[in-house]
């Protein structure tokens, strides 16, 4: 089995190494960052996978006004097993971030180049790689005419760049999960593939709109600068919240809680004025053990004091809220399987813990489907120049396909 499957994946690699540069061409950036959505990236694998010997291709569209076509699109796509009690699902996504500032990349970031064993392009590593991969993997057991006795379920969701209410969230309430079944998400990992993601923290993103007045540069004994306020106010937040939410949790790579400021809007376009408003985020991956709710409340207790103590106005906006599920056993049958392919496909014994990341698999531990995240990857995603290690590429998909056959 084994020998079969690596002779296989080899034999298709260019097939594989296609598909990866066609996946990069495809501007699917999220909408909620500007981009066109995810409608032509699902018809291309429609397209694709139509005669590839699945047992059903199904549509799961997300109604979603933000986008001209009003949708947002899921795709299911079905092999049969054997037996077929329970499904190993393996979940990726087709949205993709912007590509950021142009002049950081070396070639158009939808114009897929491929250099010194890599490809690169805005969507390379995130998650366009699993994505071929796990496809992949499982085009080849059904080249090889393998039934394995689990059923498998490919799940190309939207939307996993701004929260995933249209993508993963949408096909938990359509009821397709059982709680019999297996869930991988190859989503994250490290550049040798050593690494079982079981754990993620919660995840906090929050708008701060802090309004002053408006005046002439000259003329600050009228004004209220915001500017001056949301830097006194956000260095507030950043020390609050490094200062009381400091525990340590060795499961996690990088083991505290992070607060960063992050996005900051302009304010105003001349030199000689005087905000009146003053816009800034914070993006926090805070470890389980703390409440999100709570947290929450002690930011808008801040701002509320701040209010009073320099009159201006703060208002705070939560943009994403995820509180983390509990962990993955690891133990569980899907970490089992995920660490014998990759033992006996890669030569490696895998270590596993947690990420401050997040991906679809806190959205399903929420619902107590155990799952596990893997993939090999140097961390380029949401980077300029992008990329994925061809050699990575083609051994993850092998893995893929033995723990595919394996089920």
């Amino acid at each position: 089995m084994k020998e079969k499957i690596i002779k296989r994946v080899e034999e298709i690699q260019e097939d594989i190494k296609n598909s990866m540069k066609k996946f990069i061409s495809i501007n699917s950036v999220n909408p909620r960052s500007g981009g066109p959505g995810e409608k032509e990236m699902a018809e291309w694998l429609q397209s694709l996978i139509k005669d590839w010997g699945f047992d059903s291709i199904e549509r799961y569209d997300a109604k979603d006004d933000i986008v001209p076509y009003g949708f947002r699109p899921n795709i299911v796509a079905r092999y049969n097993g054997t037996v077929g009690k329970r499904t190993i699902w393996i979940i990726t996504h087709m949205d993709k971030v912007p590509a950021g500032d142009l002049s950081l990349w070396e070639n158009d970031p939808f114009t897929p180049v491929e250099k010194d064993g890599k490809i690169y392009g805005r969507g390379a590593e995130d998650n366009g790689s699993s994505l071929i991969a796990s496809l992949y993997g499982l085009k080849t057991i059904m080249d090889l005419g393998i039934r394995p006795k689990d059923n498998i379920a490919l799940a190309f969701v939207s939307d996993e760049e701004t929260g995933s209410d249209y993508g993963i969230k949408y096909l938990v309430k359509q009821n397709l999960f059982s709680k019999n079944d297996l869930f991988l998400v190859p989503d994250s990992g490290e550049p040798d593939g050593s690494f079982i993601e079981i754990a993620e923290k919660s995840i906090l993103w929050f708008k701060v709109i802090v309004s002053g007045k408006q005046a002439h540069a000259s003329r600050p004994d009228i004004a209220k600068n915001a500017h001056r306020y949301g830097a006194r106010f956000l260095t507030i937040l950043d020390e609050y919240l490094n200062s009381n939410y400091n525990e340590e949790d060795l499961l996690f790579d990088y083991p505290k809680s992070s607060f960063e400021p992050t996005k900051k809007e302009s304010n105003v376009e001349n030199v000689n004025t005087i905000p009146g408003t003053d816009i800034f985020y914070f993006d926090c991956r805070i470890l389980p053990q703390y409440n999100l709710e709570e947290i929450f409340k002690n930011i808008v207790s801040l701002g509320e004091k701040f209010e009073k103590e320099n009159g201006v106005k703060i208002q705070i906006e939560k943009l994403q809220f995820e509180q983390a599920a509990p962990p993955t056993d690891k133990n569980s049958e899907i970490v089992v399987k995920l660490i014998n392919a990759i033992k006996e496909m890669r030569n490696i014994t895998p270590r596993v813990g947690g990420i401050g990341g997040g991906t679809c698999a806190a959205i399903l531990r929420n619902e107590g489907l155990p799952a596990a995240v893997w993939a090999t990857i140097d961390e380029t995603a949401h980077q300029p120049n992008e990329y994925v290690v061809i050699k990575n590429l083609i051994e993850d998909t092998k893995v893929y396909a033995y723990l595919i056959a394996n089920s």
